[in-house]
């Protein structure tokens, strides 16, 4: 296996576009195929072909308990809906007095697909189709390439429509799709730690759920262990400490264009989506419109380097206001076994490197005006 796939892969799921879940619908659905061993997998050179079919039956398994939740779970941003919510919805609908979603289910793999229900089922794996192949797999990879359909090919097929309808038709009627065979070896071993089902924290939560006689979920135990120590009102006191700080001062600049500002944020310089880090020495006032530009990348090396006078300045200050709460935060997340006495120029080398390991290993997007 080549590292550069895996490379490949924290950067698609960190860049390529975050507007719908398709991508990671998509992402999930053929990781699990791959899992699965289905026998319809095959190998075409560098190339490894699966039947779209497989794909669409695994977003129906996704989306259905996701749209009938009695709890809204936006998938998309905006006001808009799925482009197949229309008609899921109505699948959804149907199937409420024939026993729900495990009714389905049980229909799609064995029975058949009611004949009643066969028209709206057909053109909702269609639809299903368009949206899988004209948007995910058209897109997914651009962040690397810039190019269409980068890693995922798609064969188009013509749909006949049979007299039976369930999984064996979805996956001799809907064509194909293929993905290089580096992509498929790195789902085949690491697939289930990518999708979350073998991560050692499911494997904790699935413990502590034994644990307990099977009286907690696995949702209750994650939900507990995902919790953060530091709360949006830790966060509002550090800004506000920040900017008390810098009223002193009279003129405040832009840590990332250098302008005199009136009106700023309090920027994480390192997002705090990225890294639960609220220390003062992350904490750089930026203009608002270039803080809404950064949003959650990762400052380039090269930006870091242009403005470390200028970042190395506010440092100065809040270690002036703060030396006690500045020298242990820095210590910790920047300094590391070296000598306070250097913290300046080790500070900006770590910080430096920190940003380039989270844009070249972890595959966040850079950023730089």
């Amino acid at each position: 296996m080549n590292n550069e796939v895996f490379f490949n892969i924290s950067k698609i799921i960190e860049r390529d576009s975050k507007s719908t879940t398709y991508k990671y619908a998509l992402l999930r659905g053929v990781i699990d195929i791959i899992q699965d061993n289905s026998p319809y997998i095959s190998f075409d050179k560098y190339r490894v072909q699966i039947p779209t079919g497989l794909l669409i039956e695994k977003w129906l398994m996704y989306y259905y308990p996701i749209l009938q939740s009695q709890t809204s779970i936006p998938q998309i941003n905006g006001e808009t809906n799925l482009a197949f919510s229309i008609q899921l919805n109505k699948l959804i609908s149907d199937y409420e007095a024939r026993g729900g979603f495990s009714a389905f289910y049980n229909d799609l793999k064995n029975k058949g697909i009611p004949e009643d229900l066969q028209s709206d089922f057909f053109e909702l794996a269609k639809k299903l189709r368009d949206t899988i192949t004209k948007m995910p797999m058209k897109y997914i990879g651009r962040s690397i390439t810039n190019d269409f359909y980068s890693i995922f090919n798609y064969e188009n097929h013509t749909i006949r429509r049979k007299s039976t309808i369930d999984i064996e038709t979805l996956i001799k009627e809907f064509g194909t799709f293929s993905i290089p065979y580096g992509y498929y070896e790195a789902f085949k071993i690491l697939g289930s730690f990518i999708n979350g089902q073998d991560s050692i924290l499911f494997k904790w939560a699935e413990f502590s759920v034994n644990a307990s006689g099977n009286n907690l979920s696995v949702h209750k135990v994650l939900n507990e262990a995902l919790k953060s120590p530091i709360t949006m009102r830790d966060i509002k006191e550090s800004k506000k400490l920040y900017k008390e700080i810098l009223q002193k001062e009279g003129n405040v600049y832009c840590v990332w264009t250098g302008r005199k500002i009136s009106n700023y944020d309090i920027d994480h310089l390192i997002p705090f989506s990225v890294w639960k880090n609220n220390d003062l020495w992350n904490l750089l006032p930026s203009d608002s419109r270039i803080n809404n530009q950064k949003r959650d990348k990762i400052p380039t090396p090269e930006i870091i380097e242009r403005q470390k006078n200028l970042i190395l300045d506010y440092w100065g200050i809040i270690f002036e206001s703060q030396s006690k709460r500045f020298q242990k935060e820095i210590q910790v997340a920047l300094l590391g076994n070296h000598s306070f006495d250097s913290w300046k120029n080790i500070g900006i080398t770590q910080l430096q490197n920190s940003c380039n390991y989270l844009i070249e290993n972890r595959g966040f997007e850079g950023w730089k005006i």
